[in-house]
């Protein structure tokens, strides 16, 4: 029990708590047929994190959102200016963009040498999970002591206010989410402000990919907006059922993908691990393959994204 609550208590909670809201933002960008904003925002978001983290010398949730929101507008300067000066396609400008600044962001990695802070290439694409551990927790009792809980990795702090605000943004703007998804005319018509919620969206999309970067990295987020809800899409016709599926299956996918990276390796005769995050990547798209064959609406005619 020891050995759970130091070790696994902490990160696979963490895993957790970033599957179930990502994946409860993914619904909306699914039905929206915004699948790749998580992936869009994940590409310019890395070179920001790491020019903050260069000028500032830390990996504060502030210092990362601000560097990425900068990266963000330069991002859209950008597509604009190519856009216009090359002529072309504004999904041909940000292909450009976006696989541009990625490529930078992976190269400030490379060249700065930041590894020594758990901010190197290895991290950023597959996360730190296994590094969150509990020193202080050596027993149950460790739950309810207040000097043993003020240990806790930081990390934890961060995605649980994450996933109540994540949360509390779908609560308080459900109307508007799920007519602005369905039919944003209509949702303009009678006051709801589909624009402004879209935003919204976009902004929260943003807080879960920056608050899960230090433990799943940039990319790995990626399947968990998309894998979950997309397999919950194939599964009913209900957006209640749909989101009570996509939960459940962020759930499945952190909790069996968390196990199987440090456990299935043994079971078949190996000594070593693999990433928890890769793996849990790799269940939620297995995961999906399935709903994909057998999902009761698999037949279903529009593009999930």
């Amino acid at each position: 029990m020891s050995d759970f609550l130091m070790f696994s208590l902490v990160p696979l909670t963490v895993a957790i708590i970033i599957c179930m809201s990502c994946a409860l933002l993914g619904n909306f960008l699914v039905l929206r047929r915004q699948s790749l904003i998580g992936d869009a925002i994940s590409h310019v978001a890395l070179p920001g994190i790491v020019a903050s983290f260069l000028l500032t010398g830390t990996l504060a949730s502030s210092a990362m959102m601000l560097g990425a929101g900068v990266s963000a507008l330069f991002t859209v300067a950008m597509i604009e200016l190519i856009r216009r000066l090359g002529r072309v396609e504004n999904s041909a400008a940000m292909g450009v963009v976006f696989t541009s600044l990625f490529a930078l962001g992976v190269l400030m990695l490379e060249w700065n040498e930041v590894g020594t802070v758990h901010l190197d290439v290895e991290h950023a694409l597959y996360g730190n999970l296994e590094s969150l551990i509990w020193f202080e927790g050596t027993s149950v009792a460790s739950l309810f002591d207040t000097q043993a809980l003020s240990d806790l990795p930081p990390q934890l702090g961060r995605v649980a206010w994450m996933g109540a605000l994540v949360a509390a943004f779908v609560v308080v703007f459900r109307r508007g989410l799920v007519l602005a998804s369905f039919d944003a005319d209509f949702a303009a018509s009678v006051g709801a402000r589909p624009t402004l919620v879209g935003l919204l969206l976009v902004l929260m999309v943003a807080v879960a990919a920056i608050a899960a970067f230090e433990a799943v990295g940039a990319i790995i987020v990626i399947a968990m907006f998309i894998c979950p809800a997309a397999a919950a899409r194939l599964m009913t016709n209900h957006l209640a059922s749909q989101i009570a599926f996509s939960q459940l299956i962020a759930v499945v996918s952190a909790v069996l993908g968390y196990v199987l990276a440090g456990y299935g390796p043994g079971w078949l005769g190996f000594s070593v691990s693999l990433s928890a995050a890769g793996m849990i990547a790799t269940l939620s798209g297995g995961l999906l393959l399935l709903a994909c064959l057998f999902g009761p609406y698999r037949h279903r005619r529009e593009p999930l994204g």
